[in-house]
């Protein structure tokens, strides 16, 4: 369980101290974003609590005043012994960082929709820049009727039928 997670989240930076740093912590957050826009979501999960581990450790060195790398150690030992109250911390922190991931996802999805959609649009416009598809949506019901089915003749008869002063 989650006792094998922080070991192998120990050993993992004991071989790589190098990464005890803010750049993986904002590479991590990134990556966690990515993997969500992605639908990874249990990956997401995963590189989501090794992000708050090595948020934990930055916060950690910042308080005693040391470089993280000198003090990762101390992380481990301390969360794998921890009172209720900071493992609740970790958790709150990490529930609510995975919370902010979404968010930040949908919005990226969002907004590659809204630039999808615009481009289809723009793929679209005919002479006079004139979207087909808005042109269609803005006809009375009767005529569009005659372009579904494709009736010539039922569209002549419409527009004679229609009142010329509208």
């Amino acid at each position: 369980g989650m006792l094998h997670r922080w070991d192998d989240s120990q050993r993992y930076l004991s071989d790589n101290p190098d990464l005890v740093c803010e750049e993986t912590a904002n590479y991590l957050v990134i990556m966690c974003i990515d993997l969500e826009v992605e639908e990874k979501h249990a990956l997401m999960e995963q590189v989501a609590h090794q992000t708050i581990v090595m948020q934990f450790i930055l916060e950690l060195a910042k308080s005693l005043k040391v470089d993280p790398r000198g003090c990762f150690r101390q992380f481990f030992e301390k969360i794998k012994t921890a009172d209720q109250q900071y493992q609740d911390a970790f958790n709150d922190e990490l529930e609510s960082f995975k919370e902010r991931v979404r968010g930040r996802a949908k919005i990226r999805i969002e907004k590659a929709m809204k630039e999808y959609e615009e481009e289809e649009r723009q793929k679209r416009l005919g002479p006079g820049g004139l979207d087909p598809v808005e042109v269609y949506e803005s006809l009375p019901p009767e005529m569009q009727k005659c372009f579904d089915e494709k009736d010539i003749q039922m569209l002549q008869d419409v527009i004679t039928k229609m009142d010329p002063t509208v």
